[in-house]
């Protein structure tokens, strides 16, 4: 498997776990996963495979501190990298921008060379316009932590495989 560097904006720490979560999941060192309010965006030169995860705030926005770090990545050559999507959002209370944060930095990096990994059919999920790609698929792991934290270790596991498959 690629080396993988995960990259998260976390508010009140949900976005934190999570990547925590996914990095446990996928052994990768606590050193290789990094909070993007105090990164520098050349560690990600460090690695293959980029998993940026973002908390969904106010009409889909992303989380504050990724906006600095967006800003300077789309600036990066990422040709051949490969990127895959993680985010927290509420689904019963903001149904219309549901993680919306992802679809913000999955459009923000179109043009940036990089290889999208991690999109999937959604399965038991019952919001799912805003995340939706060109092939009817989420972008990224989209996790509810407020309505169905249940559905959360599983929802990882699944798509753990799929990065694990996509990252060879």
């Amino acid at each position: 498997m690629e080396k993988i560097g995960i990259f998260y904006g976390s508010t009140t720490g949900t976005t934190k776990d999570i990547a925590s979560r996914i990095g446990k999941v996928l052994g990768v060192s606590a050193r290789d996963i990094h909070d993007v309010g105090n990164a520098d965006v050349n560690t990600v030169d460090n690695y293959d495979c980029l998993l940026l995860g973002s908390s969904t705030w106010g009409s889909g926005d992303l989380q504050d501190d990724w906006y600095d770090f967006i800003e300077k990545l789309k600036k990066k050559d990422l040709t051949g990298k490969r990127i895959g999507f993680f985010g927290c959002g509420d689904a019963d209370s903001y149904p219309d921008t549901f993680c919306d944060a992802l679809r913000v930095l999955y459009d923000d990096l179109q043009s940036s060379g990089c290889i999208f990994i991690g999109s999937y059919k959604p399965e038991d999920y019952y919001v799912t316009d805003s995340l939706i790609n060109k092939d009817g698929e989420f972008v990224g792991l989209a996790i509810d932590e407020v309505n169905e934290s249940d559905k959360t270790d599983t929802r990882i596991k699944s798509w753990t495989e799929l990065i694990k498959a996509e990252s060879k």
